[in-house]
């Protein structure tokens, strides 16, 4: 603005000034043409007078360089001429002057040179006799006038130019010294130009506008701060340029990052280039979905492409996690898969026996063989079945009752049942601890107790043994199983409690099992509020523990 003042003071100035110099230059020359017209008559009078008296011999006897005298007869004729030869002059009827003359007595013209720098001033008048005497004077051009007075205008012009350059740097910066010391936060609390008021009253009505809408916008984003912190699923806001704009807390945690990463490219962030491809086609198509694993979790990521008026601003970006969803649908094709091959391996043994009994290709002898083995696989199906019917009621968590129920005689009562189990496997049960009563529902506790003594039975060494201990341990009531087996691999440990899972399929199937009962044992337990830990040790037995809190099941007595 500084500037632009300043060019406009310089350019008016200029202008100025060269109008000044062009009316000063020409009243000057008007001036002096005036008194040279005047002067040239005033010499033309006297010479009127001497040329009527004396006749030729006054011209012959004149000397002037400066005024030139014509004597022209009536009829155009140069009769003297003061610096030429009169008889070799052409006629001079045709001559403006002496034309004007003839006729009204006095006659004036000017003509210029063919270089225009200069200018022939021409005076006639008729004498007595009809002749016609005219005075002529060369006289400088407007031209010759300037370029004989260049150095004294460049003077005027420099020294004219310095102190307007001064003047508008002084008057410029006073201008603007105002403008510059606004205090636009408070438009109304400026001492400055009236002119500028109603432009700070508008700028004053634009504050409180933009100020309510900034309001509005914190408190917008706020709300939006506060529901995205408290979501569980990652959330995260791109503009059209894939840049981060905003991005929650689980969004964070997800992708491994930090707050620092606002403003930064998301490829930057997740270099996944499956993620990738997936914005990119919510852009072109408006939606798309992936699914991802990180950290042993699994999580369903759904990308949807923002617009405003028609054009693309940009794309957000839900991430689910799916991962109880994934394992229980996975769980539920397992279980599908695992119970329709329970079930059919039995059945096709019952159907085969009972196919040969019925085409008669079984000897007598071998009938009670027979149908024992049919008895066998049918009670093999009824304990499928029944496992199968308490896992469902477990999942659906129906309702049991609560008793106080005396943990040792649980123990006690189950190592009598498993008792000529495990004579026939050759392994010694012991049953040690305190009496301690839990509130709790009997039959799950007893179904624990049985499947975990079970399989420590079935997969035990020869002379083998199974401890159960029966404790209360600060605040909780524990029930310990060790046994001497095989014991299980590390990489099975995590997955032992999943239905119908086994370490050794042949093994397994030589035992019996069915493959529900750890997994029955662990959603007993959850069932009950209560905690499982297994160590085991390839060849080093298995100790399992089950721990009910007593802020979960409450303690009632240890004697």
């Amino acid at each position: 603005m500084t500037k632009k003042i300043f060019k406009s003071i310089m350019v008016v100035a200029g202008a100025v000034l060269i109008a000044s110099l062009v009316i000063i230059m020409g009243c000057l020359y008007r001036y002096f043409s005036d008194v040279q017209g005047k002067q040239l008559e005033d010499e033309l009078s006297l010479a009127v007078i001497a040329v009527e008296k004396d006749g030729r011999n006054y011209l012959e006897k004149l000397q002037s360089n400066q005024y030139r005298l014509t004597w022209v007869a009536e009829n155009g004729e140069v009769l003297y001429d003061t610096q030429s030869d009169g008889e070799s002059m052409e006629n001079h009827a045709d001559r403006e002057e002496i034309q004007e003359a003839l006729r009204n007595k006095e006659g004036k013209s000017s003509r210029y040179s063919t270089t225009l720098l200069e200018k022939t001033l021409y005076c006639a008048r008729r004498l007595n006799d009809g002749s016609v005497l005219r005075i002529s004077v060369s006289s400088v051009t407007i031209w010759v006038l300037v370029l004989g007075m260049i150095q004294p205008i460049l003077i005027v012009v420099f020294v004219t130019l310095i102190l307007s350059g001064v003047l508008a740097s002084r008057i410029s910066k006073h201008i603007m010294e105002p403008l510059n010391s606004l205090d636009l936060e408070k438009p109304l609390e400026n001492n400055t130009y009236e002119e500028l008021a109603p432009l700070l009253n508008r700028i004053n009505r634009q504050h409180r506008q933009i100020d309510m809408q900034l309001s509005e916008l914190q408190r917008k984003n706020d709300e939006f701060t506060q529901i995205t912190h408290g979501m569980t699923e990652g959330l995260v806001l791109l503009n059209e340029k894939n840049i981060i704009v905003n991005i929650n807390p689980a969004a964070l945690e997800l992708f491994h990052t930090s707050r620092i990463c606002k403003g930064k490219d998301f490829f930057t962030v997740e270099r996944n280039h499956d993620v990738s491809r997936a914005i990119q086609d919510a852009f072109s198509s408006g939606h798309s979905e992936i699914r991802m694993e990180r950290e042993g979790k699994e999580y369903q990521l759904h990308i949807n492409r923002i617009e405003s008026n028609g054009s693309v601003i940009g794309a957000v970006v839900f991430a689910f996690d799916i991962t109880e969803a994934a394992f229980a649908e996975r769980n539920r094709r397992e279980f599908t898969a695992n119970v329709s091959h329970e079930l059919k391996t039995p059945l096709q043994s019952i159907m085969g026996s009972a196919e040969l009994m019925e085409n008669g290709l079984v000897k007598p002898e071998d009938m009670t063989r027979f149908i024992g083995h049919i008895r066998t696989e049918a009670g093999r199906l009824v304990t499928l079945i029944d496992d199968i019917i308490r896992l469902s009621r477990l999942d659906e968590r129906c309702d049991m009752p609560f008793e106080n129920v005396d943990l040792y005689e649980v123990a006690s009562d189950v190592t009598a049942e498993l008792a000529d189990i495990a004579k026939a496997k050759n392994v010694e049960v012991t049953l040690t601890g305190d009496t301690v009563s839990v509130k709790s529902v009997r039959r799950l506790l007893t179904e624990i107790i049985f499947n975990l003594c079970d399989n420590a039975i079935k997969y035990n060494k020869n002379s083998g043994t199974v401890e159960i201990a029966i404790s209360r341990q600060e605040n909780a009531a524990v029930i310990a199983v060790k046994d001497s087996g095989i014991g299980i691999p590390p990489q099975h440990q995590t997955r032992i409690f999943e239905r119908f899972y086994r370490v050794d399929k042949s093994r397994s199937k030589e035992s019996g099992g069915t493959g529900l009962g750890l997994s029955i044992v662990k959603h007993a337990v959850q069932y009950l509020n209560g905690e499982i830990d297994l160590q085991s040790s390839p060849g080093q037995g298995t100790i399992i523990r089950v721990s009910f809190q007593e802020e979960k099941n409450s303690v009632v007595q240890t004697s």
